[in-house]
C-alpha cells in the first residue's frame, strides 16, 4: 500500500467518523433529512464568502457555511412553527431554494472557478494527497486530513464537555427546558456544528456522500442497540469501516472511490436491518412466527380448560374437533400438538387430548391476564 493510498484512506475515515458521530443524533432526533438539506444549503455560504474573501482556501468559507447551516434551520423551524406544514415539508421548501440561489451565483459570477456544482455533490477522494499541509516549510500531509481532524475533535469535545444536555434535549425536550437545559440552543449548536462538518467534508468526500455517512452507519447502530455510548460508538466504527471498505472496493473495480463509499454505507445498513439481532427483519419475523405458535398453544390449553370435566369434554377434547374448532389446517394443528406435547401441556391417548398440570396453570394464567 503506498503512502497516498493510506492518506486518502486514513482522511476519508475521519471524515466518515466525524459524520456518523453527529449523524447519530440527528437519527434519534428524526432530523436525519437535516443533514440532506444542510450538506446542499451550505454551497451557497461557501459561494458567498468566496464572492468577499475572493479565496477558497479561506476558513472564513467555513463560517459562513454554518451560518447559511443555521438559516437553514431557522427557516425550516419557523415554517414548521406556522402548523401549516410538517417537519419533512418545511425541510423540503427551505433548501431547495438556497441551494438553487448557490447553484445560479456560481453559474452566473463563478463559471471560471472551482467551484462547480457536480465536485460538490459527489466529490473525489482520490485528490485527497494533492493538496497539501505545510508547517513552517515543512510538508506534514494532506491539508484535508488536518481539517477534518480538527472538526472530529471539535465534534468530540462538543459531544463529551455537554453530553448530559444533548442527550436529554434529544430524548426530552420537554423534561431539558423544564431543568433549565436550553433545548433550543443544544439544537441550533448542534446544528452549527453540523454545518462545519459537512463544509469540511465537501471538498473531500461531497454532500451525498456526506448524507451517506451521517445517515447510514448511525442508523444501522440503532438497529444495534439502545445505549447511547455504546450506539454513537458503533456508529463510528460503521463509518469508518464503509470509508476503508469502500476505498478498497473502488481500488479492485476501478470504480468512483465516493460511490463505492456510498454503496457500502448501503450495504451495511441492509445486512443489520436484515440481521440485527433484536431489531432485524430475520429476527422480527422469527419473534412474530414464536408469537403465532405461542398464541396458538395458549388457546389449545384455554379451550381444553374450558371444557375440562363437562359433558362435552369427551368431544371438545378430540383432536379432529379441535381442528373444525379452531379453523386450522392439518399441517398448522399439527404443529401447534407437537409443542404443546413437547412442552408438557398436554397429553395425548389416541384421537383424544387433555391437560397436563402445567398446561392448565398456563391456560389458568391466561385467563387472568384477559
Amino acid at each position: 500500500m503506498s503512502i497516498f493510498q493510506f492518506e486518502i484512506q486514513i482522511t476519508v475515515a475521519v471524515t466518515a467518523v466525524a459524520c456518523a458521530l453527529l449523524g447519530t443524533f440527528l437519527v434519534l432526533r428524526r432530523t436525519a433529512m437535516m443533514s440532506d438539506a444542510i450538506s446542499h444549503t451550505v454551497l451557497l455560504g461557501i459561494v458567498i464568502g468566496f464572492f468577499i474573501f475572493k479565496d477558497l482556501t479561506s476558513p472564513f468559507l467555513i463560517v459562513g457555511a454554518a451560518m447559511v447551516g443555521v438559516l437553514t434551520v431557522s427557516l425550516a423551524a419557523l415554517l414548521e412553527r406556522t402548523r401549516l406544514v410538517k417537519e419533512d415539508a418545511s425541510i423540503g421548501l427551505a433548501y431547495p431554494v438556497l441551494f438553487s440561489i448557490a447553484v445560479i451565483l456560481i453559474s452566473r459570477y463563478a463559471g471560471d472557478v472551482h467551484l462547480d456544482t457536480d465536485a460538490v455533490l459527489v466529490g473525489e477522494p482520490a485528490f485527497i494527497p494533492f493538496e497539501r499541509f505545510y508547517l513552517f516549510g515543512y510538508d506534514i500531509g494532506p491539508r484535508g486530513f488536518y481539517l477534518m481532524g480538527g472538526i472530529l475533535l471539535i465534534d468530540l469535545g462538543f459531544i463529551l464537555f455537554l453530553y448530559k444536555e444533548l442527550k436529554l434535549s434529544t430524548f426530552d425536550a420537554g423534561l431539558a427546558a423544564a431543568l433549565g437545559f436550553a433545548p433550543l440552543l443544544m439544537h441550533y449548536a448542534l446544528m452549527s456544528l453540523v454545518s462545519v462538518t459537512v463544509v469540511g467534508a465537501f471538498d473531500i468526500v461531497g454532500s451525498i456522500l456526506v448524507v451517506a455517512l451521517m445517515v447510514a452507519p448511525p442508523a444501522a447502530a440503532y438497529l444495534l442497540t439502545d445505549h447511547l455510548p455504546r450506539m454513537l460508538g458503533l456508529s463510528a466504527l460503521l463509518g469508518a469501516g464503509c470509508a476503508i471498505s469502500g476505498y478498497w472496493l473502488a481500488h479492485f473495480l476501478d470504480a468512483s472511490i465516493a460511490g463505492s463509499i456510498a454503496a457500502m454505507t448501503g450495504i451495511v445498513f441492509v445486512l443489520v436491518f436484515l440481521l440485527a439481532p433484536e431489531r432485524g427483519l430475520l429476527a422480527l419475523a422469527r419473534r412474530r412466527a414464536r408469537q403465532r405458535w405461542e398464541f396458538a398453544q395458549t388457546m389449545l390449553v384455554m379451550h381444553l380448560l374450558n371444557h375440562e370435566g363437562l359433558p362435552e369434554a369427551p368431544q371438545e377434547s378430540r383432536i379432529a374437533h379441535l381442528r373444525e374448532h379452531m379453523r386450522w389446517d392439518d399441517t398448522f394443528a399439527a404443529g401447534v400438538l407437537r409443542r404443546c406435547l413437547a412442552q408438557g401441556l398436554i397429553s395425548q391417548d389416541r384421537d383424544s387430548l387433555a391437560l397436563t398440570e402445567s398446561g392448565r396453570q398456563r391456560a389458568q394464567q391466561a385467563f387472568l391476564d384477559e
